[in-house]
């Protein structure tokens, strides 16, 4: 077995870490293993173009401005292919790196593996996304010439990332099934990773009722605003609960950012929702832990299409951690996410959304049976410790190398990892070892157990 600690080399494009959740986890799981982790991605707001986190090497370059048409995208890929390409220069003048992982989209990074692989080092595909997928559910099937050129390309640079890549990380078994049967990998090649949240971090809080602006009920969105999320249907949803079903006690925060941020709160405003909808953009853990804790419905609002059937989303598992309903469309992954913890609507049907979520409102021991329900399977099916096992896993066995595991000397059973107290931001936090104090929490959400009687005779108390 190897003594040598091996260093890996982890590369992502489309988000700044560690703003990117997953890679984040991975980061963490990796280091806590015994692995030097080195990372190169985007500059988010402010950040450092180096920065040593956790133990973490950030190497960061400036983002390229927002494109717009195909060339604009060709253009993105290639400055970021080339900043990326210079800083594993630096990466490598530092110390030697063992393995490059890259985090697609795009699915560019093999021809930059493919120097480094004739040096020795193993490439790894973190496989995030379809991108053959998504340019089908942008644009549809192609029937014009350019069209079947651009998804021709799509569909060769993912086989050329399959086909380089040492081994194949999978994010569902839908994913996995598509590396081996589209792509030709191995099956024992393949490893599934999702990306499940770390419900001893992700776990819920008595938030107060300020997030609630004035309002009894606080429906959430969390995840990106792209053309493919279903975001706009969310404001469809709001617009009926607002005017046609006439509830003026909801409010809706939509947490994040994306290419349609802009398009979405103008579409608010033509639907007289600005005093309902709030857009917090980019939002950090402790703003994710204060909403989502003071939230009564998590909505899964994603369309079906090639891409969103087969993908796992992550927003989905992390409405359960926070003991959080979910109203979703029921799409195949995100059933599996969500099992029977979940309210599903026919994909598309934001009438029938808008419907689920009044009267999952309205009936808060359904409520208390989801947001509980959907908790115990966030720790027992959905949590990033079996996951983090299985990615050190890959590593350990693709490097011969005896790590210490994602989670040293640590008992995964110790009942203290749910007690109660205070999180890092002063947050009272749920008794979670306590079913009837979770399922009372997932019922009233901002309330601590000792004052929910007195809130019959008066307005809710603020969390201490």
């Amino acid at each position: 077995m190897s003594r040598q600690r091996p260093h890996v080399l982890i590369i992502v494009q489309n988000l700044p870490v560690p703003l990117d959740r997953r890679v984040w986890l991975e980061c963490q799981a990796l280091t806590a293993a015994g692995y030097e982790v080195s990372v190169i991605c985007p500059k988010g707001p402010g950040d450092p173009a180096y920065a040593v986190l956790d133990g973490v090497h950030l190497h960061k370059y400036a983002p390229p401005k927002q494109a717009d048409g195909l060339l604009g995208y060709a253009r993105e890929f290639v400055y970021c292919w080339l900043r990326t390409a210079r800083l594993t220069l630096k990466v490598r003048r530092r110390a030697r790196f063992d393995v490059m992982q890259a985090c697609n989209p795009p699915d560019t990074y093999w021809a930059l593996a493919l120097p480094w692989k004739l040096t020795g080092v193993k490439f790894v595909f973190d496989h995030h996304d379809l991108n053959p997928e998504v340019f089908r559910s942008r644009f549809g099937e192609p029937t014009k010439l350019p069209g079947k050129i651009q998804l021709a390309i799509l569909k060769w640079l993912e086989h050329r990332t399959f086909r380089t890549a040492d081994r194949v990380i999978s994010t569902n078994t839908s994913y996995q099934d598509i590396a081996v049967n589209r792509g030709g990998v191995k099956r024992e090649h393949t490893t599934v990773v999702r990306s499940g949240p770390d419900t001893s971090v992700m776990r819920p809080v008595y938030a107060g009722d300020a997030p609630l602006r004035g309002g009894e009920h606080l429906v959430a969105y969390l995840g990106i605003m792209g053309p493919q999320d279903g975001v706009d249907g969310v404001l469809e949803a709001a617009g009926r609960i607002v005017h046609f079903h006439g509830r003026k006690d909801f409010r809706f925060v939509l947490l994040g950012f994306g290419d349609c941020l802009e398009d979405l709160k103008r579409q608010s405003t033509d639907l007289g929702l600005d005093e309902y909808v709030e857009f917090t953009g980019r939002v950090g853990p402790e703003q994710i832990a204060t909403y989502l804790s003071a939230a009564s419905i998590g909505l899964s609002p994603d369309p079906r299409s090639p891409l969103n059937d087969v993908s796992t989303m992550n927003k989905t598992m992390e409405y359960m951690a926070y003991a959080l309903p979910v109203v979703a469309y029921r799409l195949t992954e995100t059933v599996v996410s969500g099992g029977d913890c979940a309210v599903y609507v026919e994909p598309g049907d934001s009438d029938g959304l808008a419907d689920a979520v009044v009267a999952l409102a309205d009936d808060p021991d359904r409520r208390a049976e989801l947001g509980a329900a959907g908790r115990r399977r966030a720790e027992q099916v959905l949590d990033w410790r079996p996951q983090a096992e299985a990615y050190v896993g890959v590593y350990d066995e693709l490097l011969d190398f005896a790590s210490s595991g994602p989670f040293p000397n640590d008992d995964p059973e110790a009942e203290a990892r749910f007690a109660p107290g205070t999180d890092r931001w002063g947050n009272q936090l749920v008794d979670l070892r306590d079913d009837t104090a979770l399922r009372a929490f997932a019922a009233t959400r901002i309330m601590a157990p000792e004052t929910q009687s007195e809130s019959r005779d008066g307005p809710a108390p603020q969390a201490s």
